[in-house]
């Protein structure tokens, strides 16, 4: 899909839009599937302290930083957003990454954690489309879960529990996107990026 009606819209530079949802809610398929239908959105990269898998390459996947450096950026005040997902398991948003992108002369699109979505938000207004993706109930996302076959009986609880979590920051999003067929997630995370895209921002 090609971004030329969008850029003849005023104001339109610089803006983002962040996708959360709990792990197993579909989000990333979503953000890759838009992604390669808009050549005017680009990717941010967060920066993580988890290890690098074998098939990841840094600085594509995310920015594999070791704990002491991400400390590091903490105190330095580097990142937009940042957070300590599971003992000493960080994750974050480099402002950095931020405006390389806008100096690219792209949109912004984010797959970050709720709260790392409610912090971007906060910072930058009207600029950011806040998009709360979900499953429709839990039982979908266990069997999501368990269909990947990386959960132990353990670390599935414990998504679990962070699922029920992340569901109370739902009223905070601009707009909840519900994945119970994957087609139709895609037309209508389609059509909210064209709209977003179009509508002027105020400076």
């Amino acid at each position: 899909m090609s971004c030329d009606t969008v850029k003849k819209a005023k104001r339109n530079k610089g803006k983002m839009m962040v996708f959360a949802a709990p792990s197993g809610s579909g989000k990333t398929t979503i953000v890759r599937h838009l992604l390669s239908s808009f050549e005017c959105l680009g990717f941010s990269v967060s920066a993580t302290t988890r290890p690098k898998r074998s098939y990841e390459k840094d600085g594509r996947d995310y920015y594999f930083l070791s704990v002491d450096d991400f400390k590091e950026k903490i105190r330095k005040e580097e990142f937009v957003e940042w957070e300590e997902v599971y003992e000493n398991r960080y994750y974050g948003t480099l402002k950095s990454e931020i405006e390389r992108k806008w100096e690219e002369g792209k949109h912004i699109l984010f797959d970050i954690d709720v709260k790392g979505a409610m912090d971007i938000k906060k910072q930058f207004g009207d600029k950011c489309l806040a998009v709360f993706v979900k499953p429709p109930g839990v039982e979908t996302l266990i069997k999501r879960l368990e269909k990947r076959n990386t959960e132990t009986a353990e670390t599935l609880k414990i998504r679990i529990a962070r699922f029920n979590e992340e569901l109370t920051y739902e009223k905070h999003f601009d707009t909840v996107l519900i994945n119970d067929k994957l087609d139709l997630a895609f037309t209508e995370a389609e059509q909210l990026t064209t709209d977003f895209l179009m509508l002027p921002v105020e400076e």
